[in-house]
């Protein structure tokens, strides 16, 4: 059997129904390329196993760790094992497009790069479009990219070629959120990435997001990524704790939302988030109104917690719902 083009690797742990309702059939359905996927099975008790073995599809291959290591060490162990020339990653959570690794590679082989990302979409749960992440342009990651992760739709959207992957190192295992994002940097200091101008991939948003779950964890990650390129400021922690805040919001979690609000506005004296902690509790409406009253007062707002929707749902999703 002659080597894949692409290998496709998604880590997974004990969730079973998201991984075969959307990230498994994004990937087997892709269009017009060989490939492989590499299911990194998180020492699952739930069945996992068992089901993708019922697969019997010849492009599935698993590996199952005994312990947990972890998304990056997960990610990096798939690597490892594949076989293709390309490699992209899908978190067992999120979609894709049935042409998402055919355009993205074709974007790719017409710029000349080594790495590539598309346009990325927010849904929920039943798939119905939040919002559109920023699509900037590869010139501008360099400064962007110091900033926050500018790489719309996380882990699950850059193509990269196996070879470049591994020079740069993989994904930094001692890192327990942003790894991708690190990734991302190290990627650019070799060179830029081409932007495939589709919508290629869903991130779905649910209240067992990592970020969500596990936000005391974040700024930790946050501190050891940045202290890679520069000083962490103050002004640094208090947007990454306003974006926190924000995520609790977006999953439904008022109450911690405006406990975070309420800590970033009497930790760093902002007046702003005090008030934000007052219409977090009143849900969407209320930080609506919140923004509102800060665009009217100060001529800009942090609260915004929808970007604008794409013009079009993207017509591929339909199959997911």
């Amino acid at each position: 059997m002659t080597d894949p083009l692409v290998s496709v690797v998604i880590p997974t742990r004990n969730r079973w129904s998201l991984l075969a309702d959307g990230a498994l059939r994004g990937a087997l359905g892709q269009e017009d390329v060989e490939l492989e996927v590499v299911v990194v099975d998180e020492a699952s008790t739930d069945g996992t196993r068992d089901g993708l073995l019922a697969l019997d599809d010849p492009r599935v291959r698993i590996v199952r760790h005994a312990a947990p290591r972890r998304l990056p060490g997960a990610r990096n162990h798939g690597a490892e094992e594949a076989r293709g020339t390309w490699l992209a990653f899908l978190d067992d959570d999120d979609l894709w497009a049935p042409d998402k690794l055919r355009a993205q590679l074709d974007t790719a082989s017409g710029a000349g790069v080594g790495w590539v990302y598309g346009r990325a979409v927010v849904v929920d749960e039943a798939r119905r479009v939040l919002e559109a992440d920023p699509f900037p342009q590869p010139s501008d990651l360099p400064g962007l990219l110091l900033q926050g992760n500018w790489v719309p739709g996380g882990g699950s959207n850059v193509v990269v070629q196996a070879d470049l992957f591994r020079r740069v190192g993989g994904f930094d295992e001692s890192l327990r959120f942003f790894e991708d994002w690190d990734l991302w940097l190290r990627l650019l200091d070799v060179g830029l990435p081409g932007a495939c101008d589709e919508v290629v991939m869903a991130r779905v948003e649910h209240g067992d997001n990592m970020v969500v779950r596990d936000r005391l964890l974040v700024a930790e990650a946050y501190e050891r990524l940045m202290s890679k390129r520069r000083p962490v400021t103050a002004s640094d922690r208090r947007s990454l704790q306003e974006w926190l805040a924000l995520e609790q919001h977006r999953a439904g979690r008022r109450l911690a939302a405006a406990r975070l609000f309420l800590s970033v506005g009497v930790r760093h004296r902002s007046l702003g988030n005090l008030v934000a902690a007052a219409g977090a509790v009143l849900g969407e409406r209320g930080l609506e109104l919140t923004s509102r009253l800060l665009v009217a007062a100060r001529g800009g707002s942090h609260l915004e917690s929808r970007r604008s929707p794409p013009v079009e749902d993207p017509g591929w999703l339909e199959a997911y719902r």
